[in-house]
C-alpha cells in the first residue's frame, strides 16, 4: 500500500486520519508542522503527501510550493469547510486535489487512490511518443519535454495533458474533465480544472495568456490545439 506523509497540526484530526489510513494498510508518518513535514520527506520517501492547509509557522501553501520546486509528489490538501479562497491558493501552488474536513476515511482513501492511480493510455492505437510543435509527449514513459527540456509536471497536470492531447481539437467540458482526470462528479470542484489548466499553461506554453496548446472555448470548456 502507498506510503503517506500526513502534515496536520490538530492532534485529534491527525490521530483520526492516521488511524483510518493504517487500518486500510497504509504506512503513515505524521508531522505536526510544515517544517517537520519537509524535514521528513527525504527520509520517509512517501508516495503521497496529505497536507493541512492551515498550519502554524510554515503553512500548507508554502509547504506545497517548496515541494513543487523539484518534485512531482502527489499532494492532497486538507481544508476546513468555507476556506474557498485558501483552497484556490493551494491549488494554484500545485496541489493535485483537496479534501474538506471532517472527511470519512473512505472518502480520503478514494481520493488517494484516484490521485495515485496509474495513468493509462487514454487513446489506444496512438503513437507512444507524439510531437506537437516543440512539445514532445511520451505516453509510454509518462514524460513531457519542451524544446528538449524535460518538464516537471504534477500528477494532475500530466493526466490533464494526456487526456486533452489524446483527442486534439475535441472540446471537453469542466465536468467531463473532472470525471475523467480527477474521478470526481461534483460540479463545484470545477476550480480544480481551472487551477490545473493555469499551472499547466505556465509550464508548456510560450505565453500562458495566449495559449497555443491548451485552449479555452468560453462557455464550453478546453481543448488541445489546433496548433
Amino acid at each position: 500500500m502507498p506510503r503517506v506523509l500526513l502534515i496536520e497540526d490538530d492532534p485529534a484530526v491527525r490521530e483520526g486520519v492516521e488511524l483510518g489510513l493504517r487500518r486500510r494498510g497504509h504506512e503513515v508518518l505524521s508531522a505536526p508542522t510544515g517544517e517537520a513535514g519537509l524535514a521528513a520527506l527525504a527520509e520517509f520517501r512517501p508516495d503521497l503527501l496529505l497536507l493541512d492547509l492551515m498550519l502554524p509557522g510554515l503553512n500548507g501553501v508554502q509547504v506545497c510550493r517548496r515541494v513543487r520546486e523539484d518534485s512531482q509528489l502527489p499532494i492532497i490538501m486538507l481544508t476546513a469547510r468555507g476556506d474557498d479562497f485558501d483552497v484556490i491558493v493551494g491549488l494554484e501552488a500545485g496541489a493535485d486535489d483537496y479534501i474538506v474536513k471532517p472527511a470519512r476515511p473512505e472518502v480520503i482513501e478514494a481520493r488517494i487512490r484516484a490521485v495515485l492511480r496509474r495513468i493509462e493510455d487514454v487513446a489506444p492505437g496512438r503513437p507512444a511518443t507524439e510531437v506537437h510543435g516543440d512539445l514532445t509527449i511520451d505516453r509510454a514513459g509518462l514524460s513531457v519535454t519542451k524544446a528538449g527540456r524535460r518538464l516537471t509536471l504534477a500528477p494532475s497536470e500530466l493526466k490533464l495533458l494526456l487526456h486533452l492531447s489524446a483527442a486534439p481539437e475535441q472540446v471537453f467540458s469542466r465536468q467531463q474533465l473532472l470525471e475523467h482526470v480527477w474521478e470526481h462528479s461534483y460540479h463545484a470542484d470545477a476550480r480544480l480544472v481551472d487551477a490545473c489548466v493555469r499551472r499547466l499553461r505556465n509550464k508548456i506554453e510560450d505565453e500562458s495568456g495566449t495559449p497555443r496548446y491548451v485552449q479555452t472555448l468560453r462557455g464550453f470548456g478546453y481543448r488541445f490545439g489546433p496548433l
